[in-house]
């Protein structure tokens, strides 16, 4: 991420209402992927989860 740490993101999806999981499963709704995504990335485009980057996520909950 470049504006926010990973902690930030989650702490901002539990604010908002949501859960940050640990993992992707195919009932993940997004991912959202920094620079140096792994694993989970790879995961959810198996299971065509929507992934969205740091600029996509702070736009769809209003932080954009």
């Amino acid at each position: 991420m470049e504006r926010f740490s990973r902690k930030e993101i989650q702490d901002l999806i539990k604010e908002l209402g949501g859960k940050a999981a640990g993992s992707v499963s195919k009932k993940t709704d997004y991912v959202v992927a920094g620079e140096e995504a792994g694993s989970k990335l790879d995961k959810a485009r198996e299971l065509g989860v929507r992934v969205l980057n740091e600029k996509e996520f702070l736009n769809l909950v209003g932080r954009g």
